[in-house]
């Protein structure tokens, strides 16, 4: 038998990407790869990349530059490193990364990476291998299912993509240029994929999607079938007890979701919903096709389902011609709202996005200064967050051991991550935990008796 050839890959961004590196490692398994953490040790190294965030492709290039000589140093063992560049780079940036970086072998799409083992066989062959087309085909479809102990070794916690791709075209954002048209997967092949992660130890899942709230798969009764309808069920599938998904848009958001939330133990009451900014004004610029009054209105939607519910959101700040006036609706939002947590970043152009030829770029020191006092406040409200779980008892789901002796991590309904001094076999389980401190964002806390009342820690926050 041949040894097994080592795979590395380093993922950049989004929930997606984490979970499309799995899948990509599942893909390549039949091929005889197993991962290395370990990139000088690896035969393949893949990049996995995001386009959202600031100077993507150039640290993309810098990475690349680096691996030349790990490349270099193999040779010199005798080695054969092959190199490649898989997700939103490698779709909007192909050709140029073909032509300004020789080291690489294969370049893949997001919605291509199934073929991973054909691009490298091809490479093997032919020098190198491209494809960033979006093919007929349904990857999904076409990838092997991880192996049972593959599943068991990534934990308790696992993402399933249900949705890809953006028919909103926001006008800051390249997915729908770099992962097309939304798609949504059937639900049988979803209940398929769940029911064989449960039975392999998974408690948690996040259905993920690019905007998964638009979610409309077909279902085994001939019809579309929305999230809130899928995500029950999912919740009838055993040894499943929480759900989770991400990411979501404000004008999605439909009553069989609602209702879910109200009537399902399972699903958590934490929502990502982004709004990107408070001013009418600069959500009209960015396309979102809602305003500020329409996104408070399904914030109280969502309050009306469930007092429990908290959430988070993203944020843009300085996108082009953003005033004052603008950025201080944005705070006001902020503060009548009441984030659980939030991401908030400074405007940077995406190459062929309409945003990126808007005038009235903002000065780089005016979004410094107000990404700071954005951020500010949503720390504020973030530790407010937290803070009033003291004292309580709350549910945690235990996920692993910690990095103390003795102890073991898992996180609350609303992913705060709480610390327990307790035995591993506790992994696995939702318990009661009586919080008693804080660690900057963490809960600290000791097991509660078997017959505690776990109390919704954050429903009288107003969070």
């Amino acid at each position: 038998m041949s040894p097994p050839r080592k795979l590395h890959i380093k993922s950049y961004g989004c929930q997606m990407n984490v979970y499309d590196a799995q899948r990509m490692v599942d893909a390549l398994a039949p091929e005889g790869f197993v991962e290395t953490a370990n990139v000088d040790d690896a035969d393949l190294v893949i990049l996995n990349t995001c386009h959202i965030r600031e100077k993507a492709s150039e640290k993309v290039y810098s990475e690349l530059g680096r691996l030349r000589v790990a490349r270099d140093e193999a040779a010199g063992q005798g080695r054969r490193m092959q190199i490649a560049v898989a997700g939103c780079v490698a779709q909007a940036e192909g050709e140029e990364i073909i032509r300004r970086a020789p080291v690489v072998d294969v370049v893949v799409g997001p919605q291509s990476y199934h073929n991973l083992p054909h691009l490298l066989a091809k490479a093997e062959q032919h020098g190198r291998a491209l494809e960033t087309e979006f093919p007929i085909e349904d990857k999904f479809g076409v990838l092997p299912q991880p192996a049972p102990d593959a599943i068991r070794a990534r934990g308790i916690s696992a993402f399933v993509t249900v949705q890809e791709g953006c028919d909103k075209f926001c006008t800051f954002c390249v997915v729908p240029y770099t992962r097309g048209a939304e798609m949504s997967r059937p639900v049988a092949a979803i209940v398929e994929d769940v029911k064989r992660l449960a039975e392999n130890g998974v408690r948690e899942i996040t259905l993920i999607g690019q905007n998964v709230n638009a979610y409309h798969g077909d279902g085994p009764d001939g019809r579309a079938w929305s999230l809130g309808r899928l995500v029950r069920r999912l919740a009838e599938i055993p040894g499943i007890v929480r759900l989770r998904y991400s990411t979501s848009h404000p004008n999605d958001v439909d009553e069989d979701l609602l209702a879910a939330h109200r009537d399902l133990p399972a699903l958590m009451p934490f929502v990502h919903l982004p709004v990107q900014s408070g001013s009418d004004r600069i959500l009209a610029a960015m396309n979102r096709k809602h305003t500020a009054d329409d996104y408070r209105r399904v914030i109280d939607r969502f309050r009306s389902a469930s007092a429990a519910i908290a959430f988070s959101s993203d944020f843009i700040v300085g996108f082009p011609g953003e005033t004052e006036r603008d950025f201080s609706a944005t705070l006001a939002l902020v503060a009548q709202i009441g984030y659980a947590g939030a991401y908030s970043f400074k405007y940077s152009p995406r190459p062929g996005t309409p945003a990126a030829d808007m005038p009235e770029m903002v000065p780089a020191a005016v979004m410094d200064e107000r990404l700071e006092r954005l951020q500010q406040l949503i720390d504020q409200q973030q530790s407010a967050f937290n803070k009033a779980a003291i004292g309580r008892t709350v549910e945690v789901l235990f996920e692993r051991a910690g990095r103390k002796p003795g102890q073991i991590v898992g996180r609350t309904a609303y992913l705060q991550p709480t610390h327990v001094m307790a035995p591993d076999s506790i992994i696995g389980q939702v318990l009661p935990v009586r919080v008693d401190s804080l660690e900057r964002y963490s809960l600290l806390g000791e097991l509660a008796s078997a017959t505690s009342r776990p109390a919704d820690a954050m429903a009288a926050t107003g969070a």
